[in-house]
C-alpha cells in the first residue's frame, strides 16, 4: 500500500530559494548539478510545481542539507557533518549484492547477514580507472570486465560535504560522472577484488 505524502510537510519554493541562495548558487547551477532544467527550478521556487520525491536527496545534496533541513526549509549547523563525511564507509552484500553507505562507524546488515566495512587498496594495472576533469564534472571509465562473472559494480565520490555513487551492472559500462567540488576521494568496487580508492 502506497503511503500518500502530506503536502503541507513538503518542501516548499520559498525553503529552495533560500537554501540555493545560501551556496551563492544561480537557477541553471542548480539545476545542472540535479539533471533537471532551469525552468523546472524556476516552477518549483514559484509554487507552479514540486520536486519529485525521487529528487529529494539530490537536491538536498546540491543544497548542502540534510533531507528533513530541506523539508523544514532550515539549515541545522552541523559541525561535525564534514568529518562525517570523511569517515564514510561503503559495505556491500555477498547475497543480493546490495551498496550500503554509512557516514561513519555502523552496524549493517543485508539478507541476514552482518556486513564489516570495505577496506579501500590502491589500484593495480588491471583495476585502474581513468578520470578526467570535465568542466566541474569528475568523468570515470574503465576498461575492467563487465561480465556477468567479473564486473566493477558500483564507483562513488567523497568530499569533505558531499557522497554520490553511481551503480554499474554486467554488460553495461563502467562510466560515471560526478559533480567536483574541491578535494575528495574516488572508489570504485570489484565483484572479485573488493574495493580501491584513488584521491583527487
Amino acid at each position: 500500500m502506497k503511503r500518500s505524502m502530506n503536502m503541507d510537510n513538503y518542501v516548499t519554493g520559498t525553503a529552495i530559494r533560500t537554501l540555493r541562495e545560501k551556496q551563492h548558487l544561480t537557477q541553471a547551477q542548480l539545476a545542472e548539478q540535479i539533471n533537471v532544467s532551469d525552468k523546472t527550478v524556476s516552477k518549483w521556487e514559484t509554487g507552479r510545481g514540486f520536486p519529485d520525491i525521487s529528487l529529494l536527496e539530490p537536491l538536498a545534496a546540491a543544497l548542502r542539507v540534510s533531507v528533513p533541513e530541506l523539508l523544514s526549509g532550515e539549515q541545522v549547523i552541523n559541525v561535525n557533518r564534514a568529518a562525517n563525511m570523511r569517515r564514510s564507509r561503503l559495505y556491500v552484500c555477498p547475497v543480493c549484492g546490495n551498496v550500503l553507505h554509512a557516514a561513519g562507524s555502523a552496524m549493517i546488515s543485508c539478507c541476514g547477514v552482518t556486513l564489516p566495512p570495505l577496506e579501500a587498496e590502491q589500484p593495480d594495472e588491471a583495476h585502474d580507472v581513468r578520470i578526467e576533469d570535465i568542466e566541474h564534472e569528475l568523468y570515470i571509465s574503465s576498461a575492467h570486465p563487465m561480465c556477468k562473472s567479473h564486473y566493477l559494480s558500483f564507483a562513488a565520490c567523497c568530499t569533505d560535504d558531499r557522497f554520490e555513487l553511481v551503480r554499474f551492472y554486467p554488460e553495461g559500462n563502467a562510466e560515471a560522472r560526478f559533480f567536483r567540488r574541491g578535494r575528495g576521494i574516488l572508489y570504485w568496487y570489484c565483484n572479485r577484488h573488493g574495493l580501491f580508492f584513488k584521491r583527487f
